[in-house]
């Protein structure tokens, strides 16, 4: 009698000693059994559902087979696992520990969305619903870090930058941008830190048009964080720090009227201060000749712009760079601040460290494609953008709950791969779910760990 076995398989027949038949046949089974870390991590943040509170629902309640809250669960859980696109949807939807994540029954529960229903959230969101999401993001942050730190936390920091996101269609308001020499969107991204913690927190995420000048959207992302951040830190003093083209006159200006706000931003070469940098020039091209290496002296002068409402202190960098086969080159930069501190520490240990955004930005655009903006509206690019800040804030979440383990400063790619990634099997009843992990798993203990911290209880 013939074998009534249509499961399709794989066969070896000489790799090994013996020959090897693979089978996808494993019942009720997922490869991302270790996501139940994200939903206990927004268990913690409440992030979820307070994102679909911010969205008006507008479909007739009668014909409603995915609520709002289990649509965003199933794309922010989906992109935080690295499913990036609604098109990953029609793959997911039966996929028993993404039922489980959105609070539907792995087995016996109706299947997830299909493409098409996120397809249509991510074009009805509108600027209203936008503004308020975004709002969520902030006060989540800040709010979650208020309860960590309370009355303790001695300095905020708010870093903002932006990044190109190249685009590849029709999209509305991709725009050519010489300096990246591509139609792109610029994205503008805000981070919160914390006293001396080396973690920048990510609170928002602000598409821009291709053409966008660096400074836009600022003045609208400052004046929503600096009253939350001073509501919830009242002891805190607040710190700024800015690439060079967010330096405008209105900016600074606002930040000068902000009680304990202090700030360092890059500021551009002009033909007044590359006089006042001469002679610290000529100090470092001594130096340097002498030493036949990098040599750099650090300064400082009073300086008002023609649109500066009054003068304001600029610190100097005079720098000689010398490189190996190549001529010496003069380097100077510039950082106007409103703090006392001598220029070189400045310089070195406030200004330059807001060079690690850069990482969390790389973190945003590699592991979670924050990048990929490829609707043709540009308000669902954004809602598409906001989502995956969502994502990123509860990776960071499962990031900080890591402490002492080996997963401390792993990026978003490796926490993904040793927390998430994880083949199980999911069994239901009605007394409970139990979700069968590999015996042999490699990160066992450190995912233990986790799951402990966000509140699981270890057996």
């Amino acid at each position: 009698m013939p074998s009534q076995n249509t499961t399709p398989c794989v066969f070896f027949p000489e790799l090994f000693d013996r020959p090897v038949v693979t089978q996808f046949d494993l019942a009720n089974a997922s490869s991302d059994g270790g996501a139940v870390l994200l939903k206990a991590a927004d268990a913690r943040l409440g992030l979820i559902e307070e994102l679909a509170r911010s969205v008006r629902d507008e479909r007739m309640p009668g014909k409603v087979d995915h609520k709002l809250s289990e649509l965003l669960s199933q794309r922010i859980f989906g992109l935080a696992c690295g499913y990036e696109d609604c098109n990953d949807a029609a793959r997911l939807a039966h996929d028993p520990v993404h039922k489980m994540l959105v609070g539907r029954d792995p087995v016996l529960g109706d299947s997830l969305a299909s493409q098409p229903t996120p397809s249509r959230l991510e074009n009805a969101v509108g600027p209203r619903d936008l503004y308020r999401m975004g709002e969520t993001l902030v006060a989540t942050v800040v709010d979650r870090h208020r309860l960590r730190l309370g009355r303790t936390c001695r300095q905020v920091t708010i870093d903002l930058d932006s990044t190109v996101d190249p685009t590849h269609g029709a999209q509305q308001l991709s725009l050519f941008h010489g300096h990246y020499d591509t139609w792109c969107y610029l994205p503008l991204l805000g981070f919160l830190s914390f006293d001396d913690e080396a973690e920048q927190y990510l609170f928002t995420a602000l598409l821009r048009p291709g053409n966008a000048r660096d400074r836009l959207g600022v003045l609208g992302v400052l004046g929503r964080v600096i009253p939350q951040v001073r509501s919830a830190f009242p002891g805190a003093r607040i710190l700024v720090r800015l690439d060079g083209g967010f330096g405008g006159p209105e900016i600074l200006d606002f930040l000068d009227d902000q009680p304990r706000v202090d700030y360092v931003i890059g500021f551009a070469r002009n033909s007044v201060l590359a006089r006042s940098v001469r002679r610290l020039m000529g100090k470092a091209r001594n130096m340097s000749r002498r030493s036949k290496r990098t040599e750099h002296v650090y300064g400082d002068c009073r300086y008002r712009a023609g649109t500066w409402s009054h003068d304001r202190r600029i610190i100097i960098k005079a720098e000689v760079v010398r490189l190996d086969g190549r001529d010496p080159k003069d380097n100077a930069r510039f950082v106007v601040t409103n703090l006392r501190q001598t220029p070189r520490w400045l310089y070195e240990r406030v200004y330059c460290a807001r060079g690690d955004v850069d990482n969390r930005i790389k973190e945003l655009k590699y592991g979670l494609e924050i990048d990929r903006t490829s609707c043709t509206s540009f308000l669902a690019n954004q809602f598409r953008v906001l989502l995956t800040a969502a994502a990123y804030i509860l990776m960071q979440e499962l990031r900080m709950h890591a402490t002492h383990t080996s997963c401390a400063r792993a990026q978003v790619g490796t926490l993904r791969d040793r927390l998430l990634k994880i083949g199980a099997q999911v069994v239901s009843s009605t007394r409970r779910i139990l979700v069968h992990l590999p015996e042999s798993f490699p990160f066992r203990e450190d995912w233990t760990r986790i799951a402990c911290s966000l509140g699981a209880r270890s057996g």
